[in-house]
């Protein structure tokens, strides 16, 4: 189970320096917070030179505290013409600032930094600060050329798990003395794992066991003077005279062009097309029908929402994330002027069964702020829903319902108009088949006609996904889910949308969407009255009222949308596996890890969201984005394999059953 997420203590020293309480340290010498970042990281790795010119530079740091080392790193890279494309600042803290706390923090110290322009970035980074839930978020600035990956948590716990290949590293933490673990060996193992070729780092500290424990992970380093009257510091680079890891860090994907074509243009596909299009790519979306959201990203409004367990699973862990991310990309559409149709008043969850009602019992015990999720009984809860209520739960302060057509437009839109942008949309295509070409793959549609060719092919076209990459080990089946719509609801009064034993969403005109079936293997389109009954009986057993709704005349009106699930529920996401290669190696595969797997070169997918994909699709989609980009992961590794598609191929070399 995730650790409770415990902040930093606010706290300052006779002279204004912030002090760590539970550390009993300081975080910053008091001779300068910003100076001391740029003495000791920023020329410790010989910074802003190693950037200049290159596409993607990674810092890497061990203790992100006050932010002051990432905030002097963007200045830097904002002053110097020659900077890298893309800047990614990797950082891990087990105690983060609360918001209030990080700003009262930085206005002490940006009240004396060298550069006004600080003081801006400071405000920027608070407005974007994340709720301090434990995981992994992502943050962007400078239309998504700065990029700060921020895992509240761990170090120890959490180095080992993420996935990105460095070029510089900030050992920046309280004193070795004073916080030990920031310093022990499992630290530096990690950090030989994910160090480039070139990698250099740099840190105030130059203890023994420090120097001892870089020396034993391949790491060779130098003392030269240290800042504000400190004798000695240390830099140097990653050289290791061994191999110190199984694994290569990743590398962009070898392309002779950032081409990509993605099939289907729904939650998953209009989100790959945003995120591929933000970072520069040409590419071409392909839709079989002649709009987006035509299937099951059609519905009137779908809900969206973290997922919270006893046991904080994997499964919530990543639509933690998920959720999260997503809430962040909208906020971007909004500014942008393409806000897709949402909900901003919450959402409420009620505890309709023993699990349920274990987890509402045990929320308090989480830790988590109000503002991302509390325990509400059921007073609390009707005076937030505005109508009855069976029973209490949790709410949802960020959580809702939206529009997913109009998400789906929102992204291709946003895509469509970014300055250079090389986005091409085609409707009508029904793609049938793809063939290998050289370095590139080949697009035939139902006809056995040519339609594109890439470097890279994404499917996100959910049911037809198996059939037109031809994958055996992709075992997805059907769902139906059909929903009703009430006219003139006796819910009309209900104020934000209500999930439990079934779902309730308030629309425009005092309708009531409910639902939805959960009917496997059955792929008929056809509205049911039976359908309509077991939705408004389930959902009345939550929402008393809705038991006076009457059937209409001339019937009940809905829509039936198939979901495509995987055996173990969760997505498929990221890079397609070569089944092929597999079945040819099968023997000496059969103890294979994700990272073992022969995967298809610039393949991969995104699909079966089940009822999810609108808090998987962003995050999804970024995943797919960094790992073409030989990018930091915006997960953990091990999340990452939870959702990889070649995860049913790696079970089968497994049970040597190919």
């Amino acid at each position: 189970m995730t650790a409770t997420l415990i902040p930093a203590t606010l706290a300052f020293r006779e002279d204004g320096t912030p002090f760590s309480p539970r550390f009993g340290d300081v975080y910053h010498s008091p001779s300068g917070a910003f100076a001391q970042a740029d003495f000791v990281f920023l020329k410790g790795n010989s910074l802003p030179g190693r950037w200049q010119n290159r596409r993607i530079f990674t810092v890497l740091e061990t203790g992100f505290g006050m932010g002051v080392s990432f905030l002097t790193t963007w200045a830097a890279w904002r002053d110097d013409p020659a900077r890298c494309e893309r800047l990614h600042f990797v950082s891990v803290e087990k105690h983060p600032f609360g918001r209030d706390d990080l700003r009262a923090v930085l206005d002490s110290v940006t009240a004396h930094a060298p550069n006004a322009d600080l003081a801006i970035l400071a405000r920027e980074l608070i407005e974007a600060w994340p709720m301090l839930v434990p995981g992994t978020h992502r943050l962007e600035f400078e239309g998504g050329r700065v990029t700060l990956t921020l895992v509240f948590g761990d170090a120890v716990e959490a180095l080992p798990k993420m996935w990105l290949r460095a070029d510089a590293i900030y050992l920046d933490g309280f004193a070795p003395a004073k916080n030990p673990e920031l310093w022990s060996p499992a630290i530096f193992k990690a950090l030989a794992r994910v160090a480039g070729d070139e990698a250099t780092f740099a840190t105030w500290s130059s203890a023994g066991d420090v120097k001892r424990a870089l020396e034993q992970n391949g790491f060779e380093f130098r003392k030269t003077p240290g800042f504000g009257g400190k004798w000695a510091m240390l830099s140097g680079c990653f050289a290791p005279r061994w191999r110190v890891r199984r694994y290569e860090p990743p590398l962009p994907m070898t392309l002779a062009e950032r081409y990509a074509v993605v099939i289907g243009a729904g939650l998953a596909g209009s989100a790959i097309v945003e995120r591929l299009a933000a970072r520069g790519w040409r590419v071409t979306l392909l839709e079989r029908h002649p709009a987006p959201a035509c299937e099951a990203s059609g519905n009137p409004a779908g809900v969206f929402h973290p997922l919270i367990s006893r046991d904080d699973s994997n499964a919530s862990r990543i639509t933690r994330a998920g959720f999260l991310y997503a809430l962040r990309r909208w906020n971007a559409l909004d500014a942008l002027g393409h806000a897709p149709t949402r909900t901003h008043a919450g959402l409420l969850h009620l505890a309709t069964d023993d699990e349920s009602r274990a987890v509402a019992q045990a929320l308090a015990s989480f830790g988590y702020p109000d503002e991302f999720v509390h325990g509400v009984n059921r007073d609390e809860a009707q005076k937030i829903a505005g109508v009855a209520l069976a029973q209490g739960g949790w709410f949802y302060p960020r959580g809702g319902a939206i529009d997913p057509a109009s998400l789906c437009r929102a992204q291709i839109a946003a895509a469509s108009t970014l300055s250079g942008a090389q986005v091409e949309v085609r409707y009508g295509v029904q793609v049938g088949r793809i063939a290998r070409a050289g370095e590139s793959w080949q697009v035939f549609d139902d006809a056995g006609t040519l339609i594109a060719q890439a470097g890279a092919v994404i499917f996100a076209n959910a049911h037809d996904t198996a059939r037109a990459s031809a994958l055996d080990f992709a075992p997805t089946r059907s769902v139906r889910g059909q929903l009703t719509l009430i006219d003139d609801s006796p819910l009309a009064a209900l104020r934000v949308p209500v999930i439990g034993d079934g779902y309730a969403v308030p629309l425009d005109g005092g309708v009531t969407l409910a639902g939805a079936t959960y009917e496997v293997d059955d792929t008929s389109l056809d509205l049911r009255a039976p359908g309509h009954v077991e939705n408004l009986e389930r959902v009345a057993l939550m929402l008393p009222e809705l038991s006076l709704a009457g059937e209409p005349p001339t019937g009940w009106r809905g829509r039936v949308a198939l979901r495509c699930v995987t055996s173990d529920r969760m997505p498929m996401l990221g890079q397609l596996g070569d089944e092929e290669a597999a079945r040819r190696d099968a023997q000496r595969l059969s103890g294979a890890w994700p990272l073992d797997l022969p995967r298809a070169p610039g393949l991969f997918g995104a699909f079966a969201f089940g009822s999810r994909g609108l808090v998987w699709a962003s995050l999804g989609a970024e995943l797919i984005a960094s790992q073409l980009e030989g990018e930091p992961w915006p997960m953990e590794r091990e999340l990452a394999e939870q959702i990889d598609p070649a995860r049913f191929l790696q079970r089968a070399l497994r049970q040597r059953s190919l």
